[in-house]
């Protein structure tokens, strides 16, 4: 069953507002009155959407900018945490190690060293087939 155009508006407004205010308390009862929906038809519209739920998608937005602060600023992670919006390191620590695979701590020196190494060697970071071509001609 489609779904009607002024319903799917207000889906990625809501969707908008989450990216606006990833980094505060939000919940599912603000999200949904952002869309003018009750929370369960709001959960089901933005899982049928975006087939993941407000909430994935609210932890994924924030350990999405919890990865570009970690290679970038010289915040503490329980800063960086804070930040984000997580209200709790252990918590931060535990989602970001189930996402990404790594602690926030082995992420950041990792993503600092290719730093380096990009400033150092920028060639390898080329892709060989990219050369190739270019090279080639």
């Amino acid at each position: 069953m489609p779904i009607a155009p002024d319903i799917y508006k207000r889906i990625v407004s809501a969707k908008l507002y989450i990216d606006g205010n990833y980094n505060n308390p939000i919940d599912l009862d603000g999200i949904s009155r952002e869309a003018c929906l009750s929370r369960y038809h709001f959960h089901r519209l933005f899982t049928r959407i975006y087939r993941i739920t407000p909430h994935q998608y609210l932890t994924r937005k924030r350990i999405e900018q919890a990865l570009l602060r970690l290679a970038a600023a010289d915040l503490t992670i329980t800063e960086i945490c804070n930040d984000v919006g997580f209200e709790s390191v252990g918590s931060f620590s535990t989602l970001f190690k189930k996402e990404i695979g790594q602690a926030p701590g082995n992420y950041r020196t990792l993503a600092r060293e290719q730093q380096v190494r990009v400033t150092e060697e920028p060639r390898s970071f080329i892709p060989h087939c990219f050369i190739r071509h270019f090279c080639s001609e």
